[in-house]
């Protein structure tokens, strides 16, 4: 783990679900080195926040409900605003991603995410930060490259033993499309067991990104469903 002992670095949240700022804002937190400086729900909340707030880091959704992420960077550097983007989004579109690093986002986080997946990317940042803190110039390639290679570092797995980044991208998928499943429902949507699905399905509602919820059908006992949170 990189060096703790320089200020905390200053962290803007920009999330507009409730839950998911909550939780997003938790796990900041939690991280060595880190503090939630603000948090916004709409990006001209946001860019407000950057007028008034100090801020090192901006943890930006890239799907808010009145500008796209990529537009909030762009007035971000229009307005003078220097602060490193990490972005985070379910969009998988290859030509967002190529812009978002056009305009020089740092880190491009998928949801759904769990606290090990942010942990690592800030850890990342801040070892990044350190290499540059001290110094105006690289004197060498090697150091260039180090310093280019600390800030894309790959995070390290952070799903649970048996589970797969591929499968939880199926299950976070087929709740997003359909308002409640239960877990027999969501497996044949995907593809696996009953056990398996309702496995991945807790999971996210650990991790705040779908719910449970109670399905009562006739006077049987209630089916346990699960509901993206959006």
């Amino acid at each position: 783990m990189p060096d703790q002992g320089g200020p905390a670095l200053r962290v803007l949240v920009v999330e507009d679900e409730p839950v998911a700022l909550e939780a997003h804002t938790a796990y900041v937190e939690r991280v060595p080195g880190f503090t939630v400086a603000a948090t916004a729900t709409t990006s001209q909340a946001a860019l407000h926040a950057l007028q008034r707030t100090a801020v090192d880091v901006v943890l930006l959704d890239m799907n808010l409900p009145d500008r796209h992420g990529l537009d909030v960077i762009r007035a971000m550097r229009a307005g003078g605003h220097a602060a490193d983007v990490i972005a985070v989004t379910s969009a998988r579109d290859l030509d967002v991603v190529r812009a978002a690093v056009s305009l020089g986002v740092v880190q491009y986080l998928l949801k759904p995410f769990v606290f090990a997946s942010l942990r690592d990317r800030l850890e990342a940042y801040r070892a990044y930060r350190d290499q540059l803190g001290g110094t105006d110039q690289l004197s060498t390639q090697a150091e260039v490259d180090e310093v280019l290679a600390g800030v894309r570092h790959r995070a390290r797995t952070a799903l649970p033993k048996g589970m797969s980044e591929d499968l939880l991208v199926k299950v976070s998928r087929a709740l997003r499309e359909v308002d409640g499943l239960s877990a027999t429902e969501l497996g044949d949507r995907v593809g696996v067991s009953r056990v398996t699905a309702r496995r991945y399905a807790e999971y996210l509602c650990e991790g705040r990104l779908a719910v449970r919820t109670q399905r009562y059908a006739g006077a049987g006992r209630p089916e346990v469903e699960y509901r993206w949170v959006s």
